[in-house]
């Protein structure tokens, strides 16, 4: 389903079902149950970074309550990055689709029966503020219900059913408040689970992978391209998915890699095979044979994270990449600017984060539904200047 169509039937239809469900079951009904979980689930339809940065909180739960279940549901189209990251079993994955409106209601009566079945007890929606996920929780028929709440704040509304609700913060790091959301199951404090984050960078595990699968991967590599054998190589991801908002300018990605090549690196251009015609107009502009299209070349995350084993620097806008490089032992520079590292930086150590705090930055937000009211013209990534990220580049390769 268009984005646009998604939020529109959140908004309209999504808000009805939260006020009628609201009638039924007020969020202090619950307060009182006892939170021992045994049968937990997780919702988590964002993007497939959001996956990675809810790793800690996977953790946290293993440790709070052991022997629970944990059972997650998502995106069709997210369950390979939940698989990666391994923190449930692959019969506790639960997934709908949102390709048509038809897909999700069929598949949302099948997850519902599941969920149902699986004597679900405790959900935890760690969705921000959409409506979807919280009629979800509603439905699963769980007695304990944790998830984000406006409070007093002016935060969009999800129905008064959520009887661990947890006011949204946007000041800390999205990990820490998908930790807070576990940590309000058992807590009677108002608002929940007043709790200080740990001092200590959250990390997510490294991907699991054999030395011979690497080797292998590395193999089909230089057969494929063998110009660059001998080469550092340095990957640059300058799509912008969904949200093309958060993209650097093109013309800048073509700036870092002529000025790579031209200092003896070579220079893959990674990305979905939509992406084409970005590595395309780079391609073009390098026209070197130190640049290579690597766009649709892996055919799934997990072959393009074999690939960050060999190289030796990704370069990518805000997205999916810079969290699944911190799986892997790849440096990593990621470009902000309608979001920030502050909230959605990635859980790794060896990564560097630029980000331009305008004014209206960061403009991608849970209080609009991460519909940015700029014009396009995202002065606040065009701030960043291609020298300062090649100065910073070769810091990190010579370093």
């Amino acid at each position: 389903m268009n984005i646009q169509f998604q939020r529109r039937l959140d908004r309209l239809l999504g808000t009805f079902i939260c006020w009628l469900f609201s009638i039924f079951f007020r969020k202090d009904a619950g307060t009182s149950i006892q939170s021992n979980p045994k049968n937990l689930l997780v919702i988590l339809l964002s993007e497939m970074g959001s996956l990675v940065l809810a790793y800690p909180m996977f953790e946290f739960i293993g440790r709070k309550y052991p022997g629970v279940s944990i059972h997650v549901l998502l995106l069709d189209q997210n369950r390979e990055i939940l698989e990666l990251i391994d923190v449930v079993p692959l019969r506790n994955i639960l997934t709908v689709r949102n390709t048509s409106l038809i897909r999700m209601l069929l598949d949302t009566f099948r997850v519902l029966v599941k969920i149902r079945e699986s004597r679900i007890d405790t959900v935890i929606d760690c969705e921000l503020f959409s409506r979807v996920s919280a009629i979800y929780s509603f439905l699963s028929g769980a007695k304990i219900r944790a998830g984000f709440h406006p409070y007093t704040q002016e935060g969009l509304f999800r129905g008064e059913f959520i009887n661990r609700p947890v006011l949204y913060n946007p000041y800390h790091h999205i990990s820490h408040q998908f930790i807070t959301l576990a940590e309000a199951i058992g807590s009677e404090t108002i608002p929940k689970a007043k709790r200080l984050p740990v001092s200590d960078k959250l990390r997510v595990s490294p991907l699991k992978i054999s030395e011979a699968e690497i080797e292998n991967a590395l193999r089909r590599f230089r057969r494929d391209f063998p110009e660059i054998a001998d080469k550092k190589l340095v990957f640059l991801y300058a799509g912008g998915g969904l949200l093309p908002i958060r993209a650097w300018p093109l013309k800048n990605f073509c700036t870092v890699a002529g000025d790579l090549i031209h200092h003896g690196y070579a220079v893959g251009v990674i990305g979905l095979e939509e992406d084409k015609s970005l590595a395309k107009e780079i391609f073009e502009k390098c026209s070197n044979n130190n640049c290579i299209d690597l766009t649709g070349y892996t055919k799934s995350i997990r072959e393009l994270m074999m690939i960050f084993y060999f190289a030796s620097l990704l370069i990518t806008n805000d997205g999916g990449p810079g969290h699944f490089a911190a799986m892997t032992p790849i440096p990593a520079i990621i470009l902000y600017g309608p979001e920030t590292p502050l909230l959605y930086g990635p859980l790794g150590f060896n990564s560097f984060s630029f980000h331009v705090p305008l004014s209206c930055s960061p403009c991608l937000t849970a209080y609009n539904h991460r519909n940015s009211p700029c014009d396009g013209d995202n002065i606040c990534l065009k701030s960043i200047s291609p020298q300062e990220v090649l100065e910073k580049a070769y810091e990190m390769l010579e370093g």
